[in-house]
């Protein structure tokens, strides 16, 4: 490798809100896209470089040591809500608005603060050592001075081209790239791969020219030049030929040259940061504490006004806003955060879902609102394990129950060949059983060779790798390949007779039924492509020097490319109704001089550094015309555990499930009706394909006169549709009961998503498990990720990961649930708290004249919202009002959460009344029950108040736990082991008096009283949907 290049890839800190500027990487704003060029590199000449390469080390620390606690304080104090108590504080500074002791404004603050640095410190420090851990890595390097160590399994940590492998090929593990579970065959530079030792890289006159850094991971242009050759070499380089960061080799050891480092990494220049999510809670509960700071002026205004704005009226307000502080909690997001904690515990610790993982502890309570569910297919509602279930020939198909005909056919292919027995001499029977055996031969012999599958020998305990490969240990034999669909293809066609035993970059071995080993010359492989939708491979028949070109596809390309039939496109439609991935095999023979003609022309188009992929889509293109057509191929993808129960607890809740996948029509529809996404009596309207505004505003009219069934639209129709009619078809497409989207690209998945959120206003939850879903689980309100066979990389982007679909159910329906609640809950009862000491301060000023003095001063006011009350509040995270199974089985409970009900307005007014009468009837009882000192207004309230809140909680408790009682008990003795040291505020003697106690029972009964007994009165005659269910 050039020297002096450290291989670590870079990643700047993320934004704090989430926030970034256009542009495919976070540099954009410092380092733009006209820095990135395409280069030059020389082997062995750094001197020779024509640019800098980037850092190469790892940070993804928000800040350093000098900037964390200011920016800490920026993030924290640029939101009016704690700005607005940093004032609050501030202004006890100042004589004329001092009410009491500095620490009564402070040590909220102070504490409030100290949670947010500890857990962003913490944060960091974490943040510190995994970076730490991968910026240690020991990597190996080339040189001039002869230095040369190269270790098996390591991380490929920037983007290089192969110079040398050994074996002659290596394989790529790219999960952490694009998703993809399944190993990357790579190959080296043809010409380096020849060379004696890896220290005549350096003594080559050689260099790679690359192209310029771009976002795009599926390709690579570059070409390699050795001008020291006789003549000089120059060879064309694609993405076969490159190892990228954040890829392990898996197998194979490699020599290679640094091209891309740090920002012009693509695994980099792909990462965006994930927008910041804000909960739909956090928000109506900031809409409240700004009605409550409303509230908080117009009390101070009135009470400045009933003085007639006497004097220094306007240092007054000031002094009454600090006095009624209070009306707005600062306790309450402290209360939120810690219970939202609580909830992500929950869910980690459930057994019931093993294996999921919270990432976005900030949302929980947005996992009971869900309206919008949109999930992918394959890996998601299916296993993503294919099975091998038809293979049709066009007059005969073979079924599972019928693979012993095919292998019978196979057999007889290499042990009777079809020149032992002249055709004039056989009778017509034998004839059309030897065109039907020669027909099945050649489509499983064209399927065990149309493919990217490698066979990888491995030691069992028994056998060595060496020996296994040497003798094709079938025991010791895996199959790797970047689709499990070729894996099945091939795995099929060793169980019928002809085994795939060894491969390498050049060759390829089969085995026949009889153990005989057939030879084939790779000539050209042409791989898979999203756009092309089709792969195809020329080999040479080493035993009879035919030359052939496979493909195979799906059947909307191949149509065009077989030769005339009338039965493709029938028996395709029938295959993808019954739920099968099908695919189209065919092949082509072709002549040595015809074969040399395409090979000229390829390699000239390969060598093309511009419209290289044009120009040699074109050669390719010129083969595929007239192809012969063999047979169909069908795989089944299998539905995961309980995916049709699931659904059906989601369709019950009122969740509206929609299905985005890149599938065909065909095969999505049907796996839709076998999960029950679409009932077997729902009808299905199927937009037909439109490509003009006025195809597509017929469709929709016809789609608008039916009612109350599933909608299957393709990727193109709906682009056709949202270009013209997006209100129109969104509209009609919400009132469906399930939609299904066929063809989707991960950009159209994220833009339904992002549609209905705008038009419906409700919460979206997106499940995928690849990485062609991170751009819809990023665009949701909430994001799910599947650990599947595609890799964790929707799991990492999620803001919940799961290992099965059908822990969604107890996801939604238990902890989304009770969060919600939960939070609803805790966030009024904090309000509530807050609301009674400020009404009791109201009372106390308009009876002694509209006086700014403070009612309770020093540790009376701290104590009143931490260690008094805070316990027995906080233990309303552990409430809930029906059982984990009873959610489960009655999932239209969680229907009555969509609308919003646990916190709204009408319910945040009644807890205000609630406040006002509670805070009203504590204070006029204490000042109408008191005989002769101030004190003993202060210890008969504060006492009545603190009980009256302990009451309150257990008023609103609807499921006892252990804890529940701790608290509340913890909580009171607590108060009364403070009252020997409170001797400043409350008079000792006073309180052990009878006197004392009865005034106090008298106020806490009328302040609770009437609400136990509304409370039931209600429950008698107008039960909650749930209480029913708990009886």
């Amino acid at each position: 490798m050039t020297d002096n290049i450290p291989l670590q890839p870079v990643r700047r800190p993320k934004r704090h809100d989430g926030k970034h500027r256009n542009g495919c990487c976070p540099w954009s704003r410092c380092c733009g896209m006209g820095d990135f060029r395409p280069r030059t590199v020389w082997l062995g000449h750094p001197e020779k470089r024509e640019q800098r390469y980037p850092r190469n080390v790892i940070n993804n620390q928000k800040y350093n040591f000098f900037t964390f606690l200011p920016a800490v304080l920026f993030h924290q104090f640029k939101y009016f809500y704690n700005l607005y108590f940093l004032l609050l504080a501030c202004s006890q500074f100042i004589n004329e608005l001092r009410l009491g002791a500095l620490y009564t404004y402070w040590v909220p603050l102070g504490l409030v603060l100290a949670i947010t640095i500890i857990r962003e410190a913490v944060e960091e420090i974490r943040c510190y050592l995994r970076d730490k851990e991968m910026n240690s890595q020991i990597y190996s390097k080339l040189s001039t001075r002869g230095k040369d160590r190269r270790h098996r399994r390591q991380h490929w940590l920037c983007f290089s081209v192969m110079l040398i492998s050994e074996p002659r090929s290596c394989f790529l593990r790219t999960d952490q790239l694009d998703g993809e579970t399944d190993w990357k065959l790579r190959l080296p530079v043809a010409c380096t791969q020849r060379l004696p030792t890896a220290a005549d890289l350096l003594q080559i006159r050689s260099y790679v020219y690359a192209e310029e850094p771009n976002i795009d991971i599926h390709n690579f242009i570059g070409t390699f030049t050795r001008e020291d050759g006789d003549p000089p070499v120059n060879e064309s380089l694609s993405i076969e030929n490159t190892l990228w960061a954040s890829t392990v080799v898996a197998s194979g050891t490699v020599v290679g040259v640094v091209i891309y480092t740090g920002k012009e990494l693509r695994s980099v220049m792909n990462t965006s940061n994930p927008r910041h999510k804000v909960g739909l809670f956090d928000l109506e509960v900031n809409c409240l504490t700004k009605i409550l700071f409303g509230a908080l002026v117009v009390v101070s205004l009135v009470m400045v006004a009933l003085q007639h704005f006497a004097g220094r009226w306007y240092l007054q307000i000031v002094r009454f806003l600090l006095l009624f502080s209070n009306i707005v909690p600062i306790s309450l997001r402290v209360n939120l955060d810690m219970g939202k904690m609580v909830f992500s515990w929950m869910i980690k610790k459930d057994s019931k879902i093993p294996g999921t993982m919270v990432r976005a502890s900030t949302i929980p309570e947005q996992l009971g609102r869900i309206s919008y569910l949109l999930t992918d297919k394959t890996g998601t509602l299916t296993l993503n394990e294919m099975v091998f279930r038809r293979l049709h020939l066009g007059t005969v198909a073979y079924g599972m129950d019928s693979m012993d005909e095919v292998q019978s056919h196979v057999f007889s292919a290499y042990t009777q060949p079809s020149h032992d027995l002249p055709a004039s001499r056989a009778p017509a029977a034998t004839k059309v059983r030897k065109t039907i055996s020669s027909r099945v031969h050649e489509a499983v012999k064209a399927i065990a060779l149309v493919h990217n599958v490698t066979p990888v020998y491995e030691a069992n305990g028994v056998t060595d790798q060496a020996e296994a490969e040497q003798h094709y240990e079938d025991t010791c034999r895996v199959y790797q390949a970047s689709s499990p669909d070729e894996v099945s293809l091939v795995q099929w066609t060793e169980s019928v007779g002809l085994t795939l035993v060894g491969r390498d970059q050049s060759s390829m071995q089969l085995r026949t039924p009889t153990g005989q080993i057939l030879n084939f010359t790779i000539l050209q492989i042409f791989p898979f492509t999203y756009e092309s939708k089709r792969m195809g491979i020329i080999v040479r028949d080493e035993s009879t020097g035919e030359i052939t070109f496979y493909m195979k596809g799906a059947d909307v390309v191949m149509a065009a490319i077989v030769q005339y039939n009338d039965w493709l496109e029938e028996e395709c439609g029938n295959m993808a109704r019954e739920g099968l991935r099908v695919l189209v095999v065919s092949k082509k023979s072709l002549t040595e001089e015809q074969y040399q003609d395409f090979e000229a022309r390829y390699v000239q188009a390969k060598l093309s550094v511009h419209d290289r992929s044009l120009k040699v889509a074109t050669v390719i293109e010129s083969l595929e015309m007239e192809m012969e057509l063999l047979c169909l191929t069908g795989v089944e993808d299998q539905l995961q555990t309980d995916v049709r129960p699931t659904l059906e607890i989601l369709r019950n809740a009122g969740i509206k499930v929609w299905m985005l996948t890149g599938d065909k029509l065909e095969t999505a529809t049907c796996t839709a009706k076998n999960a029950h996404l679409i009932t077997r009596n729902q009808d299905i309207h199927i937009f037909r394909p439109v490509t003009t505004r006025g195809e597509a505003h017929l469709e929709l009219n016809a789609f608008r006169r039916k009612h109350d069934c599933a909608l299957v639209i393709s990727g193109d129709s709906l682009e056709v549709c949202l270009k013209y009619y997006e209100y129109e078809f969104m509209e009609l497409a919400c009132q469906c009961p399930a939609v299904v989207c066929c063809r989707c690209t991960p950009t159209q998945k994220a833009q339904i998503v992002r549609l209905l959120q705008e038009r419906t206003g409700k919460l979206t939850c997106a499940v995928g498990d690849g990485g062609n879903d991170v751009s819809m689980i990023q665009e949701a309100d909430c994001g799910v990720g599947v650990e599947g066979k595609e890799g964790k990389q929707a799991s990492l982007a999620a803001d919940f990961s799961v290992t099965q679909f059908k822990h969604l159910g107890r996801l939604l329906m238990v902890h989304g649930r009770n969060s919600y609640k939960r939070s609803a809950a805790l966030s009024q009862f904090v309000i509530h708290r807050s609301l009674c000491i400020s009404t009791m301060q109201a009372v106390f000023s308009s009876v002694f004249y509209f006086a700014s003095v403070p009612l309770y001063q020093g540790f009376l006011i701290i104590g009143y919202s931490t260690i008094y009350t805070m316990f027995p509040v906080f233990s309303l995270v552990l409430d809930k009002d029906v059982k984990s199974e009873v959610a489960m089985l009655y999932p239209e409970l969680y229907k009555d959460l969509l609308k919003g009900r646990p916190l709204s307005f009408k319910t945040f007014l009644i807890w205000v009344l609630i406040s006002i009468y509670q805070g009203s009837i504590i204070m006029y009882g204490a000042l109408l029950l008191f005989e002769s000192e101030f004190v003993h207004i202060v210890a008969i309230s504060f006492t009545s108040l603190i009980l009256t809140e302990l009451l309150m909680v257990a008023l609103t408790i609807q499921t006892w736990h252990w804890l529940m009682i701790v608290g509340e008990l913890l909580s009171l003795a607590c108060y009364v082991a403070s009252l020997v040291f409170l001797h400043e505020f409350i008079d000792v003697y006073f309180i052990t008096t009878v006197s004392f106690l009865w005034k106090v029972t008298v106020i806490t009964l009328v302040s609770c009283l009437p609400l136990y007994i509304l409370k039931y009165l209600r429950r008698r005659f107008s039960p909650p949907s749930y209480s029913k269910l708990t009886t």
